[in-house]
């Protein structure tokens, strides 16, 4: 009996060494950097992540649902910084890691337009330096897949002395962190910037590239422009506000939420996937929510997490099925018989009647609410933090399975918009700009 027991106690005290060692080698891959390379084959430029094809199938994401990008099957995720305000850089690896998803890393570079001089030279260097402890930080972390120097520095500037610093920066990454790639994000591309870039930012491995509505003609304005290396598309999306009609009084117009989920797949295919050779994937705009002329915008989540359709769009790219639910469309928005497309005016004290027709895949019973919110004023550009107009209430005279009939309110510019839920995180939406007179 005590040579069964002594034996026992000999097993049990073989398999927790064996464990505690599993574990302990489970730490050091862990805390192991991937090794990441572009390599140009045939033609064709590929990322590899520890020597193993990687295209980028991101999103762009700054306190969206990290969970739910890699639920959707998305490999790697962007941000802007690597302190996002709520997350350090690295609770932001580690959530990555432990989803599965790899991370282009956001360093936040001056902007000239918010002030920054790349005549300064003690301002660029201390920059330089403020960066190099950032990057010290968080080089190893085995979730990290490049370096993303920079966002849209070619936005309203002047001094091209900007790209002599992202140069300075990237070699300066290179020496420190020999495992991963930097590039930097450009707004939209012009043969003026390729030529800087190409000329004063050799060292950078990929350029990065931001379009919208003119996504489709990404491949051929790289050829026409003469930059021959790699490049990903770091935003892209719904139209630009810049890029759609007005009202008569100036207001943007908004895509519906199964418009934008349209022109979301069309971008997709005939602005990224159609260059083979050299675009290595790219960042969806924007896996989570933001204010930017409205709430509902650039976001493919609602405030209150529902996905739009435009998040089953990119389960579409990146799984070639469906999801097994699917988001709710609209199929006809009007306010007064008229579409946001039809200047609508109404008087003080007017009734207003909006009707919403939906179509469900599944024929989910909807969810239908409301919000009128005045014209937002709080403009930015670049996608400056916006402040969120505040809704006002209104008397609703009737309320009722996609009809809404209420009294309009003081004389302003205001815009109603609409929320069809269908009970299982999907909602569409929609809104109408209108004046009071």
């Amino acid at each position: 009996m005590k040579k069964i027991i002594g034996l026992v106690i000999a097993i049990f005290l073989f398999v927790g060494c064996k464990d505690n060692q599993s574990k302990s080698e489970q730490i050091i891959t862990k805390n192991k950097p991937v090794k990441v390379t572009l390599k140009k084959e045939n033609g064709k430029f590929q990322l590899y992540v520890n020597n193993k094809p990687f295209y980028i199938k991101g999103a762009g994401l700054e306190h969206g649902n990290i969970e739910s990008l890699a639920k959707h099957k998305g490999n790697s995720f962007r941000t802007w910084r690597t302190e996002n305000g709520k997350k350090s850089g690295k609770e932001i690896l580690d959530e990555a890691y432990k989803n599965g998803l790899m991370v282009a890393m956001g360093i936040e570079v001056g902007r000239e337009r918010h002030g920054f001089d790349y005549n300064d030279t003690i301002a660029v260097n201390n920059q330089l330096e403020r960066i190099k402890k950032e990057v010290l930080a968080l080089k190893d972390h085995p979730a990290l897949l490049l370096w993303g120097i920079g966002n849209e520095l070619n936005l309203r500037y002047t001094n091209p002395k900007v790209w002599n610093a992202v140069n300075d920066i990237s070699k300066m990454i290179h020496k420190i962190d020999p495992n991963h790639l930097t590039t930097t994000s450009l707004a939209g591309i012009s043969k003026n910037e390729v030529d800087l870039i190409k000329e004063r930012c050799s060292d950078l491995d990929i350029l990065s590239l931001q379009m919208y509505g003119d996504l489709p003609n990404l491949p051929k304005l790289v050829r026409e422009f003469g930059w021959e290396g790699a490049y990903m598309v770091t935003e892209w999306g719904a139209t630009g506000h810049w890029e759609v009609p007005k009202t008569s009084w100036g207001a943007p117009i908004e895509e519906n939420s199964t418009l934008k989920a349209a022109n979301y797949l069309k971008r997709y295919q005939k602005g990224i996937q159609a260059d083979t050779l050299q675009c290595i994937g790219s960042y969806v705009f924007l896996w989570g929510n933001k204010q930017e002329r409205t709430p509902t915008w650039y976001g493919i989540f609602l405030e209150n997490g529902d996905e739009t359709e435009s998040v089953d769009v990119m389960h579409y790219i990146w799984n070639g099925t469906w999801p097994q639910n699917r988001t709710p469309q609209i199929k006809a928005f009007t306010l007064n018989g008229k579409t946001a497309y039809e200047d609508v005016i109404f008087k003080y004290g007017d009734e207003g009647t909006a009707s919403v027709k939906i179509y469900d895949f599944e024929n989910d019973a909807i969810k239908y609410s409301w919000e009128i919110l005045p014209e937002s004023t709080d403009l930015q550009d670049g996608g400056d933090y916006e402040e969120r107009p505040k809704a006002i209430s209104v008397e609703v005279i009737n309320e009722d399975n996609g009809e809404y009939v209420f009294k309009t309110p003081k004389k302003g510019i205001y815009r109603l918009f609409v929320y069809a839920s269908d009970g299982n995180g999907h909602a569409a939406t929609a809104n109408i700009p209108f004046k009071v007179e």
